[in-house]
């Protein structure tokens, strides 16, 4: 289980990503288009409103290692599920 103040934090930058993504994107363009100005509009943006400063993480704890983007959930949530039989077409091994 991850601490609550993590959890919370990667909330905020996933509500900061969504606010200013079509800002972020205009200035980019723009950036690529050879304007300068736009390179320091860019920059005065909160840097917590970039998409690559988020973190997958565990839809049920919130735990951000150890992440599988198939099913959303970490490898320890996966592996008590599909040991309990709840993710449908996944079933432990037994040789």
């Amino acid at each position: 289980m991850a601490k609550k103040s993590m959890i919370a934090r990667d909330a905020k930058r996933a509500q900061l990503c969504d606010k200013y993504a079509a800002k972020r994107a205009e200035l980019k363009k723009r950036v690529l288009e050879g304007d300068s100005e736009a390179m320091f509009e860019l920059n005065k943006l909160p840097a917590n409103s970039s998409v690559v400063r988020k973190r997958n993480r565990c839809q049920l704890d919130g735990r951000p290692r150890g992440f599988m983007r198939e099913f959303g959930i970490s490898r320890v949530k996966f592996r008590q599920l599909a040991g309990a039989g709840l993710i449908p077409g996944i079933k432990k091994s037994s040789w």
